[in-house]
């Protein structure tokens, strides 16, 4: 990332234009999805560490380990805990079956996307040329 240098004079005259005084330079050391820690995530989750691991050794959430042998989540995994909490309350399905529909839930995301571009496609004019 790139911070953004410009004087306090720069687009004085301009309608509309502020200055930008950088405060901090940020640069990302990793460029890894996985973001979030274990303490992050169980705080925005309410789920305790426990249930969590238990989760991502079934597979029903992702998760990366560092070399320290911590777990490491994408920013979407407290949604994804809600997701597996909100089928196992619900619908009252054991973690195996919760794998099952997470993978047809995705397959059907998937084929509608696919069949929202193609229908997008079938609507374009084809050129005769």
């Amino acid at each position: 990332m790139r911070a953004e240098h410009r004087s306090p004079a720069e687009g004085a005259g301009q309608p509309g234009a502020r200055a930008a005084y950088p405060l901090v330079r940020v640069y990302r050391t990793s460029t890894s999805p996985y973001q979030l820690s274990m303490a992050a995530v169980a705080g925005r989750s309410g789920l305790p560490p426990e249930l969590i691991r238990r989760f991502v050794a079934l597979g029903l959430v992702d998760a990366e380990r560092d070399a320290r042998g911590r777990l490491w989540f994408r920013a979407s995994a407290p949604s994804a805990l809600a997701r597996v909490q909100r089928l196992r309350d619900g619908l009252c399905l054991n973690y195996a079956a919760i794998g099952v529909v997470l993978d047809m839930l995705d397959r059907i995301e998937r084929l509608e996307t696919a069949l929202r571009r193609s229908e997008r496609a079938a609507k374009e004019p084809t050129p005769w040329t």
